[in-house]
C-alpha cells in the first residue's frame, strides 16, 4: 500500500494578529488572549481541487459557543464580527455563514465533547458540515446533495480554500485531519480509513472522500516524479549560477535539460547590465530585456547567447546582455518549451506562431499585431494565469497579464508602477483555454509590428500564479503553493513597487532568502535582509514589514518548484 504520507495540520505560520497557542503536534489550538474576530487559525494543506476531503473536529474545552470554524479561499476578508464573508462557509455560534449571508440556525451549538464533521468536494466547492456522526440539514456528501452551501472564489478572494477556526480563549479544539481518531486520547478510536486505506477517523468518510494528507494531494500527471524520469519539475524550469569569462565560447552546464527561454542576470556591482531573455523561437541571437522597453537586439553567432545545449547554453562575447562579463557572477532562470519546434496556430483572428509546452503549462508566442480587436492562439490546455508580452520591431512597455488581477488591468515589467486598468489591452475578455484577447493597445497589439509573448498557467505541484494581503508585519503573511519554491518573483500591485525575485540557488537556506535581483531594472545583486522569506516545502513565508513584500496592499507574485509538497522532501 501507498504511503499516506503527512496529514495536515494547524499551520503557525499562517495567521491573523492575534496570539494562538498551538499544541498536540500543531493539532490543539486556543487563543493566548480574549476572544476576537482577528484571532484565527488556518491548516497547512488546501483542498485539491480534483478531490473530495473529509475531516474532524473536537470540542475539548469549551467556554460558552464562541468558536467558529469552516472553510475560507486564501485572500477571503474572514475578519468579520461574525467570522464570515465572501469566499467563506464557516459556523459560528450554531448558525452558518454562507459567502457573508448569515442563515438560519442549522445545528445546535457544540457542546463540550462534540465531533463536528467536515466535508467539501474541491472540484465544486461544495461543503457538508456534520456533528456526531449526523449530517446538518440532512446532508448526504456522498450523493452530492443537501450541502450546507456552496463557496464563491474570484480573483478577489482567490481560488484556493482552507480549513479555517477560531474561538474563546479558554476553549481548546483539536483536529484530526486523518492523524488519531482518538483526538489525542480524548475519545473512542473510531478506526475508519478512507477510500485509499489511509487515515485514522472516528467516523467513517462519506464514500469518494479523502483525508487531507500529502498522500492525497495532487500533482499534474505530467510533471509527477513518481510517473516521469523526464518531466519533473526541474526537468521543465531551474536555475544556474555561473562566472562570466569574456570568451568566445563559455559552456553553462548542469541545467538538466535543453532549455528554451533563458533569462540572464549579471549579479555583479562592477558592470551593470540589464535583464537579458533569450527563446528559441526567435532564435538565439535574439535579445528582449525585461528592464527596457527598447526593441529586439540582435547579436552574431559568436556574441550573448551562442547555442541552447543539451544541458543548458553557450554564451560568448558580450554585446548587450551582460551574460559573459569577465569575472562577474551571473544567473540564469531557464525554461523548457519544445526543443525549439514551432507550429502555426490559427485558433485567433490573428495567426501566431507558437512553441508549447502542455506538461508545463508554458509557451512562447510570436505574432503580427493589427491595431484591431484581436485574438492569438496560445498552444496550451488551460487558460495562461501569467503573460509577458514584448513588442520586438520598436520601442515600447511591456504588458503583464496576471489572473489574479484579471483583464480589466495591466501590470510593466519593465516599470515599477502601480497596476493600471485599460481595457485596450485584454479587451477587458479574460484568456480562454485556447486564446489571448487583445485590444488595441500598442503595447500589445500596434498595427504591423511584432511581438513576443510568454505564458504560463498554473500546473499542480510545479507552477503557481496568485496573490496575497500584506499585513505591514514582520510575522507576515503565509502563501501556500503546493511545493517549495525554486524561484520567486513578487510585485506589488496597488502601489508602485520593485519586481523582485528570490531564487534557491543564489540562497539555498529556508530561512530569510534575501539575495534579490530585480526585473525591471539593471542594479546589481544586493543584501535583501529587509526584505527576508522563507521558502518552506509547501510555500513561502514573508518576514518583514517592509514595504516592496508586504504592507497593507495586494500583492502579486509568480514562482516555479524544486519538489511537489506530496513528497515530503526536507531541505
Amino acid at each position: 500500500m501507498a504511503s499516506s504520507g503527512n496529514f495536515s495540520t494547524m499551520n503557525p505560520l499562517n495567521r491573523t494578529s492575534g496570539s494562538v497557542v498551538y499544541t498536540n503536534g500543531n493539532l490543539s489550538f486556543s487563543p493566548s488572549s480574549s476572544w476576537s474576530s482577528t484571532t484565527f487559525t488556518r491548516n497547512n494543506m488546501y483542498i485539491p481541487k480534483d478531490k473530495k476531503i473529509y475531516f474532524e473536529l473536537y470540542h475539548k474545552t469549551q467556554s460558552g459557543y464562541y468558536a467558529g470554524y469552516g472553510f475560507g479561499a486564501e485572500n477571503a476578508p474572514v475578519t468579520s464580527s461574525e467570522f464570515g464573508a465572501t469566499g467563506c462557509i464557516t459556523t459560528y455560534y450554531g448558525d452558518t455563514r454562507v459567502n457573508g449571508t448569515r442563515t438560519q440556525s442549522q445545528f445546535t451549538s457544540p457542546s463540550q465533547g462534540d465531533i463536528i464533521q467536515f466535508a467539501i468536494d474541491g472540484s465544486n466547492n461544495k461543503v457538508w458540515f456534520g456533528v456526531n456522526n449526523t449530517w446538518v440539514l440532512s446532508g448526504d456528501p456522498a450523493n452530492g446533495s443537501n450541502e450546507i452551501g456552496t463557496i464563491t472564489t474570484n480573483s478577489t478572494v482567490g481560488y484556493d480554500i482552507g480549513f479555517i477556526a477560531q474561538q474563546n480563549s479558554v476553549s481548546v479544539l483539536t483536529m484530526n485531519f486523518g492523524q488519531d481518531s482518538t483526538f489525542g486520547g480524548d475519545v473512542t478510536a473510531g478506526g475508519n480509513a478512507d477510500a485509499n486505506g489511509f487515515g485514522d477517523f472516528k467516523y467513517a468518510p462519506p464514500t469518494g472522500f479523502l483525508a487531507l494528507c500529502s498522500g492525497n494531494l495532487s500533482v499534474s500527471d505530467d510533471i509527477d516524479p513518481a510517473q516521469t524520469d523526464d518531466d519533473y519539475p526541474a526537468k521543465q524550469f531551474n536555475t544556474v549560477l555561473y562566472t562570466g569569462d569574456a570568451s568566445t565560447n563559455n559552456p553553462v552546464t548542469g541545467l538538466g535539460f535543453q532549455p528554451d527561454m533563458v533569462w540572464i542576470k549579471s549579479r555583479g556591482t562592477t558592470n551593470l547590465y540589464s535583464n537579458a531573455i533569450f527563446d528559441s523561437s526567435r532564435g538565439r541571437a535574439k535579445i528582449v530585456f525585461s528592464d527596457s522597453d527598447r526593441d529586439e537586439d540582435t547579436a552574431t553567432s559568436t556574441q550573448d547567447l551562442v547555442s541552447f545545449d543539451s544541458d543548458g547554453f553557450t554564451v560568448g562575447t558580450v554585446y548587450n546582455s551582460g551574460s559573459n562579463i569577465n569575472n562577474d557572477p551571473i544567473v540564469a532562470w531557464c525554461w523548457k518549451a519544445n526543443g525549439g519546434t514551432t507550429a502555426s496556430n490559427s485558433s485567433g483572428s490573428i495567426t501566431s506562431t507558437v512553441q508549447a509546452n502542455t506538461k508545463a503549462g508554458f509557451s512562447i508566442i510570436t505574432y503580427t499585431g493589427t491595431g484591431s480587436n484581436a485574438t492569438i492562439g496560445h498552444g496550451l490546455s488551460a487558460k495562461p494565469d501569467l503573460i509577458f508580452t514584448k513588442r520586438r520591431s520598436s520601442n515600447q512597455t511591456w504588458g503583464v497579464y496576471h489572473s489574479a488581477l484579471g483583464a480589466t488591468k495591466y501590470l510593466a515589467l519593465n516599470s515599477n508602477a502601480a497596476a493600471g486598468t485599460d481595457s485596450a489591452f485584454w479587451n477587458d475578455t479574460e484568456p480562454t483555454s485556447t486564446l489571448i484577447s487583445l485590444g488595441t493597445e500598442g503595447r500589445v497589439n500596434a498595427s504591423s509590428q511584432t511581438y513576443v509573448a510568454y505564458a504560463w498557467h498554473n500546473v499542480e505541484g510545479y507552477s503557481k500564479f496568485g496573490s496575497y494581503e500584506g499585513n505591514a508585519d514582520d510575522d507576515g503573511p503565509f502563501v501556500y503553493t503546493g511545493f517549495r519554491p525554486r524561484m520567486l518573483w513578487i510585485k506589488e500591485a496597488d502601489n508602485a513597487d520593485d519586481w523582485v525575485v528570490y531564487d534557491t540557488a543564489r540562497d539555498p537556506f529556508n530561512r530569510g532568502s534575501s539575495r534579490v535581483l530585480r526585473y525591471e531594472t539593471y542594479v546589481a545583486e544586493f543584501d535583501g535582509s529587509t526584505r527576508a522569506i522563507d521558502m518552506l516545502s509547501n510555500g513561502f513565508k514573508i518576514r518583514t514589514s517592509n514595504n516592496t513584500i508586504n504592507q497593507s496592499s495586494t500583492f502579486v507574485y509568480g514562482c516555479f518548484g524544486d519538489v511537489p509538497f506530496k513528497y515530503n522532501n526536507t531541505f
